[in-house]
């Protein structure tokens, strides 16, 4: 009987996946005037490029863990 085989069932066990860094704290903060300065506005493009960047090396990690379909 395959499921009192211990082997058998620890093939079915899922697998961890790799660790994944937080991402970093936010550096933007509410801007000023009516309008966002280009240094502002800088800042949430290297705020978003690193949640980019975390999502999906947590992407990569599921799918190297066989989490997620390739």
């Amino acid at each position: 009987m395959a499921y009192l085989d211990p082997a058998a069932g620890k093939a079915r066990e899922g697998r961890q996946a790799a660790a994944q860094a937080d991402m970093g704290a936010v550096t933007t903060t509410a801007a000023a005037g009516a309008n966002p300065t280009k240094a502002e506005f800088d800042k949430v493009v290297t705020d978003l490029t690193a949640a980019r960047n975390t999502i999906n090396g947590l992407m990569a990690k599921l799918r190297t863990a066989g989490l997620l379909a390739p």
